[in-house]
């Protein structure tokens, strides 16, 4: 599934943890403040709603712990629409053996910064379209291994690296405002759109409607959307009018 040049594609977020969707506070186990059953049928509900593209997150395989393929795998089964996913994606055979199994785009984040040659790869096999890379930036630092890690590079300087390497889009999630439902600034992004060419994604602290109509006035081609709606502050039928 490409990026339209007119639309900026609104993805709600499905995050699992512990076989469960949940909805965490700047990425920190134990400050979950949704937790449901089932992310299968989180994931059919939004499709039913409207979504074009579901984000899907293995926070157990961001934080090192064991990862959830097969509730993945439960997932793909459940929704036609396409799957975005990430999260402990650690080596090139994993990442290959989720693209294999239909998810449509990959996010990496920690391996793609520390090897970069394997976006190269990845998007020779499988093409760009296919490989994105997550950018997660902290007081205007980018963070890796489940943000606990800090580089000493901007979203910009690796943003125009790993484009040069192969990767087809980024994810850009601002972790200074995440999960906090209390909206954010839109210079850490613009910054990073100033320095790429491929699609950007934002992610982080989205609160509003009017938090989506500023996303609208720049050039990001998607939204990740993840509290917001869980926490009914956002109706995703509203959101989805914003698409076009």
């Amino acid at each position: 599934m490409s990026f339209s040049d007119n639309k900026m594609l609104i993805m709600p977020a499905v995050d699992i943890k512990n076989g469960k969707c949940v909805q965490l506070v700047q990425g920190q186990p134990g400050t979950e403040q949704v937790i449901i059953e089932n992310p299968q049928k989180v994931a059919r509900k939004w499709q039913d709603l409207g979504a074009e593209i579901i984000h899907v997150i293995d926070l157990d395989g961001a934080l090192g712990n064991r990862d959830n393929i097969n509730i993945v795998q439960d997932i793909l089964k459940e929704v036609s629409v396409p799957i975005q996913l990430g999260g402990g994606i650690r080596n090139q055979e994993y990442a290959e053996k989720l693209l294999d199994s239909g998810i449509e785009r990959l996010i990496l984040g920690t391996m793609a910064i520390e090897n970069p040659e394997i976006i190269s790869s990845l998007s020779q096999e499988y093409g760009k379209d296919r490989i994105m890379v997550a950018l997660d930036s902290k007081d205007s630092l980018v963070v890796i291994k489940g943000w606990r890690e800090k580089t000493s590079q901007t979203a910009p300087e690796l943003g125009k690296l790993l484009e040069a390497k192969g990767a087809g889009s980024i994810l850009f999630t601002n972790v200074n405002v995440e999960g906090l439902l209390g909206g954010f600034y839109t210079e850490p992004l613009i910054d990073l759109l100033d320095a790429v060419n491929i699609p950007v994604v934002y992610s982080g602290g989205i609160t509003s409607l009017d938090d989506l109509q500023k996303l609208r006035k720049t050039q990001v081609k998607g939204v990740v959307i993840g509290s917001a709606l869980y926490k009914e502050k956002i109706d995703f039928e509203e959101a989805l009018k914003l698409q076009d």
